[in-house]
């Protein structure tokens, strides 16, 4: 009991440094962007509006956190399901299309009316969104990215930049970003939301791919 107290308070502890690393980052770029629009001559509403971006990205991490955290303490149900898929796979392509069409992704949609996932359907929309806009973020201009659906598997497939090979067993880490992504603004935590549902609800996922062979991420349900 004493060891599992210790272990768990370490991994709480590295949790709260990594966080804190996390937001420093943001609040760094935004003091500046305050500092600069009290200059004389500063375009103020340009940096006022890149200062609107990092406060987003900041209550983004937070919410990540958040739920990442009510996910780990039991409070939340996952696995109240079965969902149709293809209902919430329509709903996260349309939220997402001016996302996706400013990164010159393009979203295609493939399950039956028949496919029903194991999911919550609100938890169904957070792991389709996570697995979208991932791909959105990353995958790279002119890449497509299918959604597709089937008996007791999700998956996510795209023909984008892809990641080295090395990579591919650390994407589903909390705050790991490849060397490719770190110039990209996002959490760092979109896949490993993304595992933490699909396990909680029984399943298992896996990411396969390559250095310009694009990303796939499979969530197999039992």
């Amino acid at each position: 009991m004493q060891d599992e107290t210790r272990t768990y308070e370490e991994l709480r502890t590295g949790f709260t440094a990594a966080v804190s690393h996390e937001l420093r980052t943001p609040l760094a770029r935004l003091l500046a962007l305050l500092e600069s629009a009290s200059l004389p001559g500063a375009d103020q509403d340009t940096l006022l509006a890149q200062a609107r971006e990092e406060v987003e990205e900041m209550s983004e991490l937070v919410d990540d956190v958040l739920f990442l955290s009510e996910l780990e303490s039991g409070r939340e149900v996952v696995a109240l399901g079965p969902t149709p898929a293809l209902p919430v796979l329509e709903e996260i392509r349309d939220r997402l299309a001016d996302s996706a069409e400013r990164a010159d992704v393009t979203m295609r949609i493939d399950a039956s009316p028949d496919v029903e996932l194991p999911l919550r359907r609100r938890m169904l929309q957070i792991v389709v969104e996570n697995l979208a806009e991932n791909a959105i973020r990353y995958a790279g201009p002119g890449a497509t990215l299918t959604i597709s659906a089937g008996p007791g598997l999700l998956e996510a497939s795209d023909d984008g930049r892809g990641v080295d090979e090395d990579e591919l067993p650390r994407l589903f880490e909390r705050f790991y970003r490849g060397d490719r992504a770190r110039a990209s603004r996002g959490t760092g935590l979109g896949l490993a939301i993304v595992k933490h549902v699909v396990v909680a609800a029984g399943g298992e996922v896996e990411a396969t791919g390559g250095a310009g062979h694009g990303l796939n991420v499979r969530c197999m349900f039992r």
